[in-house]
């Protein structure tokens, strides 16, 4: 069944759904802080290759959570924009101790 989400706010429970393992999440949040290196030594060097690896270091940690251990497609592909955004607030969300890189997520605990 095809979801259609008009908000942000509606998606990202959706989005949490599809990262129930902790193997997902743990992928997606190396990926991401790779990113934030990536671009930390782009700053620091203006070497293009910094630039270049941002979106292979975050898609590829992602994408090997989601395949190996969440079994599931991304998000991105179907909702490119508003999965990119879902990334960097469970990010952030780790980061506060809102989401936890050890639990396993219940399709039906309400977030």
């Amino acid at each position: 069944m095809s979801k259609d989400f008009d908000s942000f706010r509606k998606f990202y429970p959706y989005y949490l759904s599809e990262h129930s393992t902790p193997w997902c999440k743990r992928m997606h949040f190396i990926g991401s802080a790779l990113v934030l290196f990536a671009l930390l030594e782009f700053l620091l060097t203006s070497s293009l290759y910094w630039l270049l690896l941002m979106p292979v270091l975050g898609y590829g940690f992602a994408w090997v959570g989601h395949f190996f251990f969440e079994k599931n497609k991304p998000a991105t592909f179907k909702y490119p924009l508003y999965s990119l955004r879902g990334d960097w607030v469970m990010f952030r969300d780790v980061l506060i101790g809102r989401e936890k890189l050890w639990l396993v997520r219940s399709s039906q605990t309400p977030h």
